[in-house]
């Protein structure tokens, strides 16, 4: 059974330098500017749903697997974007959750997630147990990765049959990135990960698979995670540089159905981005870079709400951000060290936007739905657009962007991914030469 990521991924095979991008994100507003850019664009949408975000008792977003589809699909339906052009994907799908109990109750927690996602109708599975549990010898092992992962997706395969899905979900391998979501702490030193290393991830867990007898799903691992080089950290991003992976691009020459995947892209400029697809890392993935363009926009009109709205009836977004997630630390104060104006402005800024993890507070949301319903009832003059949106002000004066709002916040956040669209269509590239 084919994969809509088949075409993507045979079309790069053949030389096409095309790609496609990885949206990691729950919130909303960003599922509702993806589906606006891939019905203009005329595209599949792929979004994924990371293990920490989704899992089968609810992780941070209180969703599961099937919750997460539906807020999908409603994002999808209101667009108008036929749900058959959206792929769901489950990221970095593994014991992480579960790494502080022993080793196999943890992937015991693995098998049900896998299984619940496959389930739910998610296709695009990454199988990652680069986690270490209680009471694992570290470093892990490449032996152990690999034989953890081949479990689950035995689990993976035994549940897409039983669904009558059989031969249609699409695998990633591999995880020699930081952990979901960016570094944790400030970049000293980013080396892309060696051609041998990869080989070796590749050989390991065909290996793993035969010794699940599974030999036969090789064909639909699809894509490969490496390190190219690229991350970002509270305050710097580190640039891709084509000449440090010269080797490593060479590594999937002999994997006629796999291609690269690049995790924490957040950042990276337009022509970095189409370096990466043109050297074979032909997933893109972003996530904190487009509730960090979320949080810019959102700033902004607080900013403009404060010129046209009495202070008692404001929303007051920014402030209500800052004390829940003073009053709820535990999302950032282990990652914003430095003093209390360093923490402020690392709460409020950083690259690594650790305030996506409050947008589902439900105070935040009532602050939000304030502010938009505050300027929703009435036009937001044109000189303050011009002052904190200035971007979206040129579109307005234009008349291809409606002074409103949610269409101001969204098409902010489809300034990053047109970025990415950019970088993996080569005709927009060409056109743009």
């Amino acid at each position: 059974m084919s994969n809509p990521l088949d075409t993507v991924v045979a079309l790069h095979k053949q030389g096409e330098p095309v790609g496609i991008t990885s949206i990691c994100s729950a919130h909303p507003l960003v599922l509702q500017a993806a589906m606006a850019q891939a019905r203009e664009d005329g595209d599949l949408v792929l979004i994924e749903a990371t293990s920490n975000q989704v899992d089968q008792t609810g992780g941070y977003t209180g969703m599961r697997p099937t919750d997460f589809r539906d807020l999908v699909y409603r994002a999808a339906d209101h667009a108008g974007l036929p749900r058959q052009r959206v792929v769901l994907g489950g990221d970095h799908l593994g014991p992480n959750r579960w790494r502080s109990l022993p080793a196999e109750q943890a992937m015991a927690h693995a098998d049900v997630l896998v299984a619940a996602y496959v389930e739910a109708g998610f296709t695009k599975i990454h199988l990652d147990c680069s986690y270490p549990c209680a009471d694992d010898q570290t470093p892990l092992t490449d032996e152990v990765m690999a034989a953890r992962a081949a479990r689950m997706l035995a689990v993976a395969e035994k549940t897409a049959a039983a669904t009558g899905r059989a031969g249609e979900l699409r695998y990633v391998i591999g995880t020699e990135v930081p952990v979901p979501g960016g570094a944790e702490e400030t970049i000293e030193e980013l080396l892309p990960t060696t051609a041998e290393s990869a080989r070796s991830t590749l050989a390991r867990h065909r290996a793993a698979f035969a010794g699940q007898g599974l030999e036969h799903v090789w064909p639909q691992v699809i894509a490969l995670v490496v390190q190219p080089g690229v991350e970002f950290d509270h305050l710097r991003v580190v640039d891709y540089d084509r000449d440090r992976t010269k080797d490593l691009q060479r590594v999937l020459d002999d994997e006629p159905t796999m291609v690269f995947e690049a995790h924490s892209t957040d950042y990276q400029t337009a022509p970095r981005l189409a370096a990466l697809v043109e050297d074979h890392w032909a997933v893109l993935k972003v996530g904190p870079g487009l509730t960090f363009a979320l949080r810019e926009a959102l700033f902004a009109l607080a900013a403009i709400e404060a010129e046209l709205v009495a202070e008692h009836d404001r929303s007051s977004l920014p402030e209500v951000v800052e004390q829940r997630m003073l009053a709820e630390p535990g999302q950032w104060a282990k990652y914003y060290t430095g003093d209390a104006a360093e923490q402020r402005l690392a709460r409020r800024y950083s690259y690594s936007d650790r305030m996506r993890y409050y947008w589902p507070d439900p105070e935040i949301q009532a602050a939000e739905r304030r502010l938009l319903a505050n300027l929703s009832d009435r036009d937001i003059p044109l000189p303050l657009l011009s002052q904190y949106l200035p971007d979206q002000y040129q579109r307005v004066r234009d008349g291809t962007l409606g002074n409103h709002p949610v269409e101001l916040v969204l098409d902010r956040i489809r300034d990053v991914l047109r970025g990415y669209r950019h970088a993996s269509t080569p005709s927009q590239r060409r056109r743009a030469a």
